[in-house]
């Protein structure tokens, strides 16, 4: 289905049309606070970010935007709610995308003026609708908060955009209940060929957001459905960065990166495997290889187990073997295990 969604330049990246998907993600410094916000924006750029947004609450954060463009290698997304004047500021400083709902933005007049602005310097819009901010009127017409109205809602404010001659166009329907979200993206993908922006919203803490995101974006994804997406996370914006790069490499939609396998603990562990573990996917997250790493707690089937593996190391009682295809390659000490296999993944490929 993703193949035949209608392709949307922002900035210099593309989505739609069978590209790949891209993943996005926010600050959460003080857009005007330009020195902080480059720097949080870098860090996720070196991580994976693909498209960065940022609050634009006020014309100084519009303002600022100008100077973050300068030092920033991603395209920038302007997110608006409300005053459609820090649409259009937005879009003058550099803005390569903006962000509304044109339900929050006020008469036609005002929406008209956002889209001609955008119009003018070819920016798409990204027309986001939430489940929280339905329409009383389709809550009362669907008995409740529901899929079809949430897609309803979004094509409304589509075809609102497009009679005025508007069609660079990024579709974002969101809902923190995952089976209503990827329910209303089901409805939508057989009603417009629109790219569009996939997340669950509100999907919480590290530990819960995490299930509910990597659950309702897998079933959406699987079903071909979506063009970029964000992981919503009450936590460091880096980390939802991580979490869709996994989301994505588990569904095939992404390649490259070391790929970590750890075993489960059990009663035969004689190391700390968590804590190894945890270690050696921090420990290859900046490595560019695109290999399988098994983590695993004992020796009695640790060989066995990492064969799938490209490399690996299996732990024992103060001791731990380096495995490389199942074949064991050498016994170190424990706490030579890390950079052994650090060393070995360093000079990969030089054999």
């Amino acid at each position: 289905m993703r193949e035949h969604t209608k392709v949307i330049k922002i900035g210099d990246r593309v989505i739609g049309g069978g590209n790949p998907v891209l993943i996005q993600s926010m600050t959460n410094t003080k857009t005007e606070d330009v020195r902080a916000t480059v720097k949080q924006i870098q860090e996720l750029a070196a991580a994976g970010c693909d498209i960065i947004r940022c609050a634009v609450p006020t014309f100084e954060a519009a303002k600022a935007l100008a100077e973050i463009k300068k030092e920033i290698s991603i395209p920038l997304v302007a997110d608006i709610h409300f005053d459609y004047r820090l649409a259009i500021a937005a879009i003058e400083n550099g803005a390569d995308k903006i962000r509304i709902n044109p339900g929050n933005i006020g008469s036609r007049s005002r929406v008209q003026a956002v889209v001609d602005a955008a119009k003018e310097r070819q920016i798409p819009i990204r027309v986001g609708v939430n489940s929280g901010s339905l329409e009383k009127e389709l809550v009362e017409k669907y008995h409740g908060v529901t899929a079809e109205g949430i897609v309803e809602s979004a094509l409304d404010k589509v075809h609102l955009i497009e009679d005025m001659g508007y069609d660079q166009l990024v579709i974002s329907i969101k809902s923190s209940d995952v089976l209503m979200c990827a329910r209303a993206h089901e409805l939508i993908a057989d009603k417009t060929d629109y790219p569009l922006h996939v997340g669950i919203t509100e999907a919480g803490t590290l530990f819960s957001g995490n299930i509910k995101s990597a659950v309702g974006l897998g079933i959406i994804l699987y079903q071909g459905i979506g063009d970029t997406i964000r992981v919503s996370l009450t936590g460091d914006p880096l980390e939802e960065v991580r979490s869709a790069k996994r989301i994505l490499k588990t569904l095939g939609l992404k390649k490259g990166g070391i790929e970590v396998v750890s075993c489960p603990t059990c009663g035969r562990t004689q190391i700390d495997l968590i804590g190894l573990a945890n270690r050696v996917e921090r420990m290859v997250e900046d490595i560019p290889l695109d290999i399988k790493v098994a983590v695993m707690g004992c020796v009695v089937n640790g060989p066995g187990e990492a064969k799938e593996a490209d490399i690996g190391i299996a732990g024992g009682v103060g001791t731990g073997l380096l495995i490389k295809k199942g074949e064991i390659v050498k016994k170190l000490p424990e706490d030579e295990l890390l950079e052994a296999l650090r060393q070995e993944l360093l000079h990969w490929g030089e054999e």
